[in-house]
C-alpha cells in the first residue's frame, strides 16, 4: 500500500472525519437520547441499543466537539450538543450528585462512582466549551467540583479510584489509569480556560506519578497501588488478561504519559517534563515494540518480557500523538511517527469503514468481534490526530 503523508494536517483532519463518519448517524439515539456507542467494529451494525456507558458518552461528546473545531460537517456540532444534554440531564444523578457509570436506556444500572468516568466528563465538557457548545461551562464546573470533592487526595496531589453510589465508602485501590486521564482532562481544561487551578491539578498528578513514584521503579510506570500509594506489585497477577487493570507494565500507557508530559511542558518551564517524556517513549519502543510482527505488547513483566502479547489500537494512536510532539525537537521521533501510521493503516484501520479495530492477536490477526458495553468510540485515533494536527 502507498503510505500517505500524515504530517499533513489536511490528511489528519480527514482521518478524524472518517472515524466520525463511521459512528454518525447510527450513534444518535432518538429513543432514549444520548448515543448508541455499541457498533460492531467490522460491519458497523448496532449490537446493543440500550446500554449507556459514562465513558462512551463523554468520549463521543469530545469527539464530535473536535469535529466542530476542525470545521467538520454541521452535524458534528448538533451531535455534540445532543450528547452533552444527555450527559447533563440523564447521566447525572441529582439525588447523590455524581455521574452514573452505566444506564439501561435512562434507568440506572450501575451507579458506582469512578474517577475515570468523571475525568472524561471534565475532558468532554472542556472540549465542548472550546467548541462553543451550550452548557459546557456549567458541566465543566460541576464535573471538576465533584472530582475534587470526592476523589482528590490533596496531600498526595492525586486521585482515588472509585466510590459507591452514595459516596459513603472509597475503595482502597489506587490506580495510574484514572489519574492519567484526570491529568489529561485538566490539561485540556487549562488550555481552554487558562485558569491556573487546572494546570496546578495536572502538574500535581504528573509530578507524583511520572516523577516521584516512577523513580521507585527505575523510571517505569506501574499501574496499581495501595490506599497509601505504595506499589502493589501483586495486583491482578493471576489475571494478566484483565481488560482494564492487567498485571505488568503497559507500553501503551508509557506512550500516553509521554504525550501528556510533552503537552504539560508547553505550559510549565520544568526540564524534567521533556526529559521524562523522551525516556518514557524510548522505553516503550525499546521494550514494548514487537520487532517481528509490529505493534506494542499489551503488557510486559519486570524484565521486559511480554506477558500479554496482544496488540491494541489505542496504544498505536497514543504513540502517534507522542511522536508528533517529540518530533518537533528531534526528527528521529518523526520516523517513528511515520512507522506507527504505516502499521496502523495496514493492520488496525478497517478498510471498509475507516474506524480502528480495538485489538489484534500477537500476529496481527483479528479475533472474535470485540463487543461490550465499555466501548471506545474512536476517541484515541481522533484525539491523537487532533494533537498531531496542532503539532504540525
Amino acid at each position: 500500500m502507498t503510505m500517505l503523508n500524515y504530517r499533513n494536517p489536511r490528511l489528519l483532519r480527514r482521518e478524524i472525519l472518517r472515524v466520525l463518519n463511521f459512528y454518525y448517524p447510527d450513534c444518535i439515539d432518538t429513543r432514549y437520547g444520548g448515543y448508541v456507542a455499541q457498533l460492531d467494529e467490522r460491519d458497523g451494525f448496532i449490537y446493543d441499543g440500550r446500554t449507556k456507558h459514562l465513558v462512551a458518552t463523554a468520549r463521543a461528546v469530545h469527539n464530535f466537539s473536535v469535529g466542530a473545531l476542525i470545521d467538520g460537517p454541521v452535524w458534528c456540532r448538533t451531535a455534540a450538543e445532543h450528547g452533552l444534554s444527555f450527559l447533563s440531564n440523564h447521566q447525572w444523578d441529582v439525588e447523590n450528585s455524581g455521574y452514573d457509570w452505566i444506564l439501561d436506556g435512562r434507568d440506572t444500572a450501575d451507579n458506582t462512582r469512578f474517577c475515570y468516568g468523571h475525568a472524561f466528563v471534565v475532558l468532554a465538557s472542556a472540549r465542548a466549551l472550546e467548541a462553543g457548545i451550550p452548557g459546557a461551562k456549567t458541566e465543566l464546573e460541576r464535573a471538576v467540583k465533584t472530582l475534587d470533592r470526592h476523589f482528590l487526595e490533596s496531600e498526595q496531589g492525586v486521585y482515588a479510584d472509585r466510590a459507591d453510589g452514595e459516596w459513603e465508602a472509597v475503595a482502597p485501590y489506587r490506580g495510574l489509569n484514572a489519574n492519567m486521564h484526570t491529568c489529561e482532562a485538566m490539561i485540556v481544561a487549562y488550555d481552554v480556560t487558562e485558569e491556573d487551578r487546572y494546570l496546578d491539578r495536572a502538574y500535581g498528578i504528573a509530578e507524583r506519578i511520572a516523577r516521584d513514584l516512577a523513580a521507585e521503579t527505575d523510571g517505569r510506570l506501574w499501574e496499581h497501588y495501595d490506599a497509601d500509594w505504595t506499589h502493589d506489585m501483586e495486583y491482578n497477577k493471576d489475571q494478566p488478561n484483565h481488560q482494564f487493570r492487567p498485571w505488568g507494565y503497559q507500553p501503551g500507557h508509557h506512550l500516553e504519559w509521554s504525550k501528556l508530559l510533552s503537552l504539560l511542558a508547553e505550559f510549565c518551564d520544568d526540564p524534567w517534563l521533556e526529559s521524562a517524556a523522551r525516556d518514557l517513549f524510548d522505553w516503550a519502543i525499546e521494550t514494548g515494540w514487537d520487532d517481528e510482527h509490529g505493534g506494542f505488547y499489551y503488557t510486559v513483566d519486570e524484565d521486559g518480557a511480554p506477558v500479554v502479547a496482544d496488540k491494541y489500537g489505542w496504544a498505536i494512536t497514543e504513540g502517534i500523538g507522542a511522536a508528533a510532539l517529540l518530533g518537533r525537537d528531534d526528527e528521529a521521533y518523526l520516523d517513528w511517527y511515520d512507522r506507527l501510521w504505516e502499521y496502523g493503516e495496514s493492520d488496525f484501520v478497517n478498510p471498509r469503514h475507516g474506524n480502528w479495530f480495538e485489538r489484534l492477536s500477537p500476529t496481527n490477526d483479528r479475533d472474535d468481534p470485540n463487543r461490550g458495553m465499555a466501548v471506545e468510540p474512536g476517541y484515541h485515533p481522533i484525539s491523537n490526530a487532533f494533537v498531531a494536527m496542532d503539532a504540525f
